[in-house]
């Protein structure tokens, strides 16, 4: 099933969590074993990432195609532009199309380590957008995701411009966009608007990441599409004792998060789940006794 049918059909809000491939082979049952404790709570759909420069390219594919056979649940893979090729894309919509998966989110990617500009690693999709039309054209009949940034994308200062170019990717044939993590409820509810003033009328999907260790806070701060973390936020967690503290803390404010949009008849909410269930399946539990921060 297409996402956006999922989407345009839910009377109630649709949840859908994402995972990423190990990198070691015994850590592929742990993550099976996850998805298995967040099955109960009826996801609609699951997300599976890309490394930078497409470095897990063949495990995404392989854990998609093991979801979908195993699980039944509806897969949606990552595809990025980074040293990526149009023979090589369409061979992999080609295999995903013989597997029954029918739903991507386009991306422009990571560069890896080795690559010395995006000029160099985009030759054939310098641009989201390009991978868009390319699907379009080529595989009409897949879903198609992309990705929002309610603070704001790094690489576009100028926010009018970064509608502008969303709004390009919806026009070309995006069905919804998926958010990037954040910790302010206030700056997805403004995004949401840029996007309506600019005449964009596909779904906004907030994406919610807790934040379980102070470790995991600084990288989040400090990654290319890092989060601004709120001052209320960040002395809790700089105060918190030990990590332990950290990961109540952080799914406390997620669930306040998620009880916030869900209050106010978000149409769907996206869990990065970092692999792990238990911050996830805590912050449902949460949702079902009215606990929030």
């Amino acid at each position: 099933m297409l996402v956006k049918e999922i989407l345009s059909s839910a009377r109630e809000p649709v949840f859908s969590f994402e995972f990423f491939p190990p990198k070691k082979h015994e850590d592929w049952e742990k993550l099976f074993r996850t998805i298995s404790e967040l099955i109960p709570y009826n996801p609609s759909y699951v997300s599976v990432t890309y490394g930078a420069g497409g470095s897990t390219r063949n495990r995404t594919h392989d854990l998609v195609t093991r979801i979908q056979k195993e699980t039944g649940l509806t897969v949606v893979s990552h595809l990025t532009c980074i040293c990526s090729g149009k023979k090589e894309i369409a061979d992999i919509l080609a295999n995903y199309r013989d597997h029954g998966i029918t739903n991507v989110l386009a991306l422009r990617g990571d560069l890896p380590p080795d690559a010395s500009s995006y000029a160099e690693a985009t030759k054939d999709f310098p641009h989201a957008i390009d991978l868009v039309r390319f699907i379009v054209e080529n595989f009409p009949a897949v879903g198609i995701g992309v990705a929002g940034f309610p603070e704001g994308h790094p690489q576009t200062p100028n926010r009018l411009r970064e509608i502008e170019h969303l709004k390009a990717k919806v026009d070309a044939g995006a069905d919804y966009i998926v958010t990037q993590l954040f910790f302010d409820n206030r700056d997805y509810v403004d995004f949401v608007e840029r996007c309506s003033l600019a005449g964009i009328d596909v779904p906004v999907i907030p994406g919610i990441m807790p934040v379980t260790t102070k470790k995991g806070l600084i990288r989040m701060s400090e990654l290319a599409l890092g989060a601004r973390i709120p001052a209320r936020l960040l002395r809790k967690v700089l105060e918190a004792p030990d990590d332990g503290e950290v990961a109540k803390i952080g799914i406390e404010w997620a669930t306040a998060q998620v009880q916030e949009l869900i209050d106010n008849h978000i149409g769907g909410i996206h869990f990065y789940t970092l692999n792990n269930a238990e911050a996830t399946r805590k912050i449902f539990e949460n949702i079902s006794t009215g606990k929030t921060a």
